[in-house]
């Protein structure tokens, strides 16, 4: 199986937030609460807090559970000018994910 073959979707520990245009996506450290309790820091939130960029923010509101990453790319198309290799950036973007 391919990567772009692969249909992504967003579980439920995971929040979606908007700061103007981009996307912040929230979820938990450790999804024990005993991980929780014992081994996020006092003074530190138990929700990692990470800010998408523009394509990021794209290829993120684009995941519904039924579109592949290459339908997901080929949407996107417009969205990177049709830029080369931009199939690679949405590639990236789920590997990293």
């Amino acid at each position: 199986m391919n990567l772009f073959d692969l249909v992504p979707y967003i579980c439920e520990h995971i929040t979606t937030e908007k700061e103007g245009e981009l996307s912040v996506i929230a979820f938990p450290r450790f999804r024990s609460k005993f991980m929780q309790k014992y081994f996020v820091p006092k003074n530190k939130s138990a929700l990692l807090r990470v800010r998408l960029d523009e394509h990021g923010t794209a290829v993120w509101d684009l995941i519904d559970g039924r579109r592949t990453i290459q339908e997901i790319s080929e949407a996107l198309a417009d969205h990177f000018n049709n830029e080369n290799n931009y199939e690679y950036r949405v590639a990236e973007f789920f590997t990293q994910l």
